[in-house]
C-alpha cells in the first residue's frame, strides 16, 4: 500500500470508531432500574434539602426523621426535567425548607435512596402517579 492509501484507510477506521462510539453512548448512559423494589412503596414525610433539575434525572435530596427523631438524608431518583416539565413540574416546584410528602420505590440495597412515585406539596397540591394506557407510571425513567 502506498502512503496515501494507508492514511485514507486509517482516516475510515477513526471515522468508523467514532460512530460506534456516538451509537453506543446513549445506551451506555442509561441504568437499569432493577435496584429499585418496585413491589414495595414506602412514603416520607421530611424536609427538602435540595432540588436538582438535572438532566438525565432529576433528584430530590428529602432531610426525613426516623423513628428515634434522628434525620436522615435521602436521595430520591425522577424523571428528565423535560418529561417532568409535561406533568406539570417546574424548576420552582420544590425549594430548600419544603414539609412535602414523597412516595417511593425503596433502593432494594436497604440504602436511604429511591424512585420517584408523588409528592404532595406544602400547597396541597400532589404531583405523579399519572399512568399511561398500558397501566405503567409515567414518571419512572426509561431506559430507551
Amino acid at each position: 500500500m502506498k502512503g496515501h492509501d494507508v492514511t485514507n484507510w486509517q482516516s475510515l477506521l477513526r471515522a468508523g470508531a467514532l460512530v460506534v462510539a456516538a451509537v453506543a453512548a446513549p445506551a451506555i448512559a442509561h441504568h437499569s432500574f432493577a435496584m429499585f423494589d418496585q413491589t414495595k412503596t414506602v412514603s416520607l414525610k421530611g424536609t427538602v434539602a435540595e432540588f436538582q433539575w438535572t438532566n438525565p434525572h432529576a433528584w430530590i435530596e428529602l432531610d426525613v426523621p426516623n423513628a428515634r427523631g434522628v434525620v436522615e438524608r435521602w436521595s430520591i431518583e425522577l424523571n428528565s426535567p423535560n418529561n417532568l416539565t409535561r406533568q406539570g413540574w417546574r424548576r420552582s416546584t420544590l425549594k430548600p425548607g419544603d414539609k412535602v410528602t414523597v412516595t417511593i420505590n425503596p433502593l432494594r440495597d436497604g440504602k436511604k435512596g429511591g424512585l420517584f412515585n408523588t409528592v404532595l406539596l406544602p400547597d396541597g397540591k400532589r404531583l405523579g402517579g399519572e399512568r399511561a394506557s398500558d397501566g405503567k407510571a409515567i414518571n419512572v425513567p426509561t431506559a430507551n
